[in-house]
């Protein structure tokens, strides 16, 4: 007798420790329980071996490279779908323009013509006396974009502007690079995280992406909006399902960032730069994707991080032949050649093996539906122009572009050419997703719950 109940002991003392270990390590990760990415033959966890270990710190060295560090992008163009959303919401999120006499010649005569003649933004409260901005000291500086270039970055600007000559087919609204509003963006000096913007207009621009892009289902005679696919996945055509899990990922990703990256302020000391902290917010993490506050849906807006992810590699991968014909000409030969092997000699080989997990040739089947795709998404561009906060706004319009880039790559019947945008935005965006991905390993672990199937 007393032989058995040492026995089961031990038994229970193997198993308790071994379940120890199973929680501490499954507390951590994505479950295991349901580890493949939707739609795709491919396993969450071996992207984020793939991801965490060879692609994130490679990305990190590509987007410092001077050809995907500037973006050219114009913030100053109206939105299309309602009035008094205006460039004014937060003042934390004002443009701090380049003073005029230190621009190119070139772009400063263009500018001179337009509305960049004076060094800094033009004051929107004249032109909508209705608007109330919140008072200096609140959110004072979080939105900020910062638009201060070096001369030298400047000079090497005006060479790509005369290099870059190239139309295109697209699935998205991309910024004219004639237009007189145009202006590059130091996207490491502006990088994604908490703004200060929230409340109504974020709320609204969501609300427009999720629930005013229908599709139509040939077999039904019905059309699905987004609110309704969120709540029933399996009930959608496969467009439009790819297309709810590419935005709820994007979602998903921008959530990410700006909880990785959330000001703290001190009590009392408003929300400028120098009053408080930057830092992960783990209860807002937990909010936003937690299942309880979620219902139930959160682990899945989690999991379609990975669905777009993997498309952004899918479209990188296929582009390679015209990836690799690029000079990325900054100018400056040897940092271009260098830019170049980052990209040949190392990233598409990383993602190689990853590369064909998701087949587009499945999608598009009926023409309508392909008509719909893209009438969607350039709807969502459109959308990005409605944004009340300039920092949200840029890094919306270059994750939007991103995936409008990849659906051109993977779609277009002719042979791919790019803008010099598209390309910017392509890189810079599958690093924001792979930022992301890296996130929940490395900031958010704690916060996944061990029961949590994702």
């Amino acid at each position: 007798m007393a032989l058995k109940i040492s026995f089961l002991f031990i038994i229970v003392f193997i198993a308790t420790y071994y379940v120890s270990i199973v929680v501490t390590d499954d507390e951590c990760q994505l479950s295991r329980n349901n580890d493949m990415v939707d739609d795709c033959d491919c396993r969450i966890s071996d992207l984020n071996q793939l991801n965490n270990e060879r692609l994130y710190p490679l990305l990190q060295k590509i987007v410092k490279k001077n050809y995907f560090r500037f973006y050219p992008v114009n913030l100053k163009k109206k939105c299309q779908f309602w009035p008094d959303h205006g460039q004014c919401s937060l003042r934390t999120c004002a443009i701090q323009s380049c003073p005029t006499e230190k621009l190119p010649e070139t772009l400063r005569e263009a500018f001179n013509s337009n509305k960049h003649t004076q060094a800094t933004m033009p004051n929107k409260q004249d032109d909508h006396p209705q608007e109330q901005c919140p008072p200096a000291d609140t959110n004072s500086s979080l939105g900020l974009v910062n638009k201060n270039l070096s001369a030298e970055h400047k000079q090497t600007i005006e060479k790509w502007m005369k290099f870059d000559d190239m139309q295109s087919e697209n699935f998205c609204d991309v910024d004219d690079e004639t237009s007189l509003d145009l202006e590059y963006i130091d996207l490491l000096l502006n990088i994604e995280r908490y703004t200060g913007y929230t409340g109504v207009s974020p709320q609204t621009i969501w609300s427009a992406i999720y629930n005013e892009n229908c599709f139509f289902l040939p077999d039904s005679k019905a059309y699905y909006n987004l609110r309704q696919k969120r709540l029933n996945a399996n009930k959608m055509c496969l467009e439009g399902r790819t297309f709810y899990r590419l935005i709820s990922g994007l979602h998903s990703s921008i959530s990410i960032h700006l909880c990785a990256q959330y000001f703290f302020p001190i009590i009392g000391g408003g929300y400028s730069r120098s009053d408080g902290r930057w830092g992960p917010n783990l209860d807002e993490f937990k909010h936003r994707f937690d299942p309880e506050t979620t219902g139930n849906e959160g682990p899945a807006w989690l999991k379609n991080l990975y669905f777009i992810y993997l498309i952004e590699l899918r479209a990188i991968y296929k582009a390679r032949d015209y990836l690799q014909s690029q000079t990325y000409f900054t100018g400056n030969q040897t940092d271009d050649i260098h830019t170049k092997e980052l990209l040949s000699d190392n990233l598409f080989k990383e993602i190689e093996p990853f590369a064909n997990y998701f087949n587009e040739n499945d999608l598009f089947k009926n023409e309508q539906l392909k008509i719909e795709f893209k009438e969607h998404f350039r709807n969502v561009s459109r959308i990005m122009d409605c944004v009340g906060c300039d920092k949200c706004k840029l890094w919306g319009k270059l994750q939007i572009q991103a995936l409008g880039t990849t659906l051109k790559i993977l779609f277009s019947q002719s042979p791919i050419q790019l803008q010099r945008s598209e390309l910017v935005s392509l890189i810079n965006g599958f690093t924001q997703l792979s930022t992301s991905i890296y996130r929940l390993e490395h900031t958010f672990k704690t916060c996944l719950r061990k029961n949590t199937e994702l």
